[in-house]
């Protein structure tokens, strides 16, 4: 049975102990293991069905605690954790040979993604448990991220020992995800940090290569780069300027489309900020909603791309991806 606590030095006990523990961040609830547990590493991929060849994010308590024995940091890397850590954005870069972080939690690569979250019992917990945790959403892998405990019970509940309560999540999207690990700088999901801010701090920052490419040769750099991810029961339709029968509407903005079997608007006044905060919670409640109307698919308004808005259609595009 998963109990749901409130100590963040009862969750770091839990993982000392081998034990998986859903845990609050900024962004969206991760799935905690100890990073230097090989058996525990390997019940977070049983306990999601998540693929081997998809990364973890490591998290830490501070830069210093990555910086300083697991990962290799270069400038740019110190000018983005003094800017945006703790915060959502996560780093790739160069593996220590001397890290104990197990083999599986990065895929088998030769590089480690890491981020320190911007949430208080997040950060005491990492702080009591005194190693790096693995912490990729508190889901089944592919389906709509957890934004509440109650989320992470209705997809995980008696799959893990407990979930630490910190109260809805307020970003609501996982991290920018941004690959630093070859000298150059490459955007690999875009998340709560805007990429635009990125560059503002180090220059410009490329593009990956095409998301089925690096999902069919097994070559995911990070988390969340999965084609299809992200995803409802209900199939999604980005991009909708009308609602057809049988649609549910994901909208956006002041003037919501009319004709909608069931409605939840991600922000009235138009705000992306506002609008990531929501999205995953809109998805899930669309998703029971419709199922219980008997709508057959989720149609989703165009959101502006600008700031969280290139998060928000990059997971509506994986939600509504071909699924396997």
């Amino acid at each position: 049975m998963t109990r749901l606590i409130t100590d963040p030095a009862e969750a770091a006990a839990l993982l000392r102990a081998g034990e998986l523990v859903a845990f609050p961040t900024e962004t969206v609830y991760g799935l905690g293991a100890d990073a230097f547990g090989g058996r525990a590493v390997a019940a977070v991929f049983a306990a999601k069905g998540r693929p081997h060849f998809n990364p973890l994010i490591c998290h830490f308590p501070s830069a210093a605690a990555a910086f300083d024995s697991d990962v290799v940091a270069d400038d740019r890397a110190r000018e983005l954790a003094r800017l945006f850590w703790p915060g959502p954005l996560t780093l790739v870069l160069p593996r220590r040979a001397t890290s104990r972080v197990d083999l599986l939690a990065g895929a088998g690569l030769d590089t480690l993604a890491v981020r320190v979250p911007a949430h208080p019992l997040a950060l005491e917990m990492l702080r009591a448990v005194g190693r790096p945790v693995v912490g990729p959403s508190a889901n089944r892998s592919g389906s709509v991220s957890p934004t509440t405990p109650a989320h992470v019970l209705e997809s995980l509940g008696g799959r893990i020992a407990a979930v630490l309560d910190g109260g809805p999540c307020t970003v609501g999207v996982e991290s920018t995800v941004l690959d630093i690990s070859a000298g150059g700088a490459v955007l690999l999901r875009p998340g709560g940090v805007p990429v635009e801010a990125v560059e503002a701090a180090i220059g410009p920052v490329g593009r990956p290569v095409p998301l089925s490419a690096a999902e069919a040769t097994r070559s995911l750099r990070s988390p969340g780069m999965l084609l299809s991810h992200y995803a409802p029961s209900l199939p999604v339709r980005p991009d909708a300027t009308e609602v057809g029968a049988g649609e549910a509407l994901l909208a956006f903005g002041p003037t919501p489309l009319h004709g909608a079997g069931a409605l939840w608007n991600l922000s009235p006044g138009g705000d992306t900020q506002e609008a990531a905060a929501r999205l995953f919670a809109g998805l899930r409640w669309l998703d029971a909603e419709g199922q219980r109307l008997g709508l057959t698919r989720i149609a989703a308004m165009p959101v502006p791309t600008a700031g969280l808005g290139a998060a928000i259609n990059d997971r509506l595009a994986r939600a509504a991806a071909p699924r396997r």
